[in-house]
């Protein structure tokens, strides 16, 4: 992802060109800020949701890893640089009128919530109500926040597919040694 050129972004002034040209040219809010949402580049689950602003999506650009824009401390959030849980950005898409991302990443640790959980989306809404409850779509924390000491999650244990078997052991040996290419085909099951 990461280029030894200047990186420009395109103008904004031809909405044909925007919606049908190939010049990336995102649209800032009036706070200047882009949604971007975090997804896992091999299952498609989304990890979370986070704004960009021109400076962070440059550096992630530049640097193939995700650094996000923290509103609530209004500063550069380069994503697991002090957990050590970054995102390995391999590629990014944009809406038809280019005003939101989709960053597909490769999530390094055990996850990236900072409740402990491998995604920010680890509740569900139940039924209409007064209030409106929630219920756990996942139901266990993947690491302690506090100490991120990893955690064993019983009861994720159970039935899996093997494509998500072969995902799971991908990441696996990418976060420890890179980079892989597999394969082969897995056959017998």
């Amino acid at each position: 992802m990461s280029s030894s050129t200047e990186i420009a972004f395109g103008s904004r002034d031809d909405r044909v060109a925007l919606e049908k040209g190939l010049t990336f040219s995102p649209k800032f809010d009036e706070n200047g800020l882009i949604v971007a949402i975090a997804q896992d580049a091999d299952t498609n689950e989304v990890l979370m949701v986070a704004y960009m602003n021109e400076e962070s999506l440059r550096q992630t650009l530049e640097i193939g890893e995700a650094v996000y824009f923290s509103r609530s401390r209004q500063q550069l959030w380069h994503k697991g640089a002090t957990s050590g849980h970054t995102q390995t950005v391999e590629k990014i898409l944009t809406d038809c009128d280019q005003d939101a991302l989709v960053l597909k990443v490769r999530q390094h640790g055990p996850g990236c919530c900072h409740a402990g959980y491998r995604s920010c989306f680890y509740r569900n809404i139940q039924k209409p109500g007064n209030p409106v409850t929630l219920g756990q779509e996942i139901p266990d924390q993947s690491y302690d926040p506090e100490t991120g000491e990893i955690r064993e999650a019983e009861s994720n244990l159970g039935e899996f597919t093997v494509s998500e078997i072969s995902h799971a052991l991908k990441r696996t040996i990418e976060d420890r040694f890179g980079h892989v290419r597999v394969r082969g085909e897995i056959s017998g099951f």
